[in-house]
């Protein structure tokens, strides 16, 4: 009946701005697996997220990310894909939906995840931070078919049984019932990345998760992570995290 004494939307409008904490909409999320959640200013700053955020990132409460952002909490060349994206998002003033991203879990092995984000506007209009979600592929509605994407989870999942060993693309392909030209379009299609720099981006993601939780040194990382040597190691880690091996773990070292 309320609803009928007003217009609807100014109704809504009246009945979330009465709630004394909005954010408690949040805690909604938090028994979702795999479901990350998050809202940050226009600075990128974390305003609020739900738990599955905290857990990845290694704080105990949503309280804690308050006022952090990516760069306190990964290698700096990541940060700044996530931070990028969060800039066109609030540049355009335009939603992003179903972008694909291959988010490196707490085991160290990107997973397959579709991001959406949504601009958020002040009284005045004026953009002033962003709300994100990430959902597994494989648990999302509405993604699409997943026959299409069936044989590129397959090489997936096989690049996570075998990074440490030799992988030629080659052998990917065949795995995925795919040639090697059509694995290396679709898979750059669907996952803006190439078979090659895919497996490199697994095997960083391992050696960065034993940089973080183990003893091991770097040389044995290098092979136990599939790397020629500990030259080529060094070489693709620093490029695609920023940091040498030795810069991250005295940076990322788990106590």
């Amino acid at each position: 009946m309320a609803a009928n004494l007003r217009k609807p939307q100014e109704w809504a409008q009246t009945f979330f701005k009465s709630l004394s904490r909005p954010d408690e909409l949040f805690d909604l999320f938090d028994p979702l697996p795999g479901i990350y959640l998050y809202v940050k200013d226009a600075e990128s700053r974390f305003v609020r997220a739900n738990q599955v955020v905290c857990d990845v990132v290694g704080v105990a409460t949503p309280a804690d990310l308050v006022g952090h952002t990516d760069f306190d909490y990964f290698p700096p060349a990541i940060a700044a894909q996530y931070v990028a994206e969060d800039r066109r998002v609030i540049a355009a003033d335009r939603p992003l939906s179903n972008q694909v991203w291959l988010v490196p879990g707490n085991d160290g092995i990107p997973h397959v995840y579709l991001c959406n984000k949504i601009p958020l506007h002040a009284a005045d209009g004026k953009v002033v931070g962003i709300a994100g979600v990430k959902r597994p592929y494989e648990h999302s509605a509405g993604s699409g078919s997943l026959e299409g994407y069936s044989r590129l989870l397959k090489v997936v999942a096989f690049v996570t049984d075998h990074y440490s060993e030799t992988i030629e693309v080659a052998d990917v392909a065949a795995h995925a019932g795919l040639s090697v030209s059509q694995l290396q379009r679709e898979f750059s299609k669907h996952f803006g990345i190439t078979p090659t720099n895919y497996i490199r981006e697994v095997r960083v993601g391992m050696a960065r998760h034993l940089l973080e939780t183990s003893d091991m040194l770097a040389s044995q990382i290098a092979l136990t992570c599939g790397f020629y040597d500990q030259s080529h190691f060094n070489h693709h880690f620093k490029t695609l995290t920023g940091l040498t091996p030795l810069e991250y773990r005295q940076r990322f070292r788990m106590a």
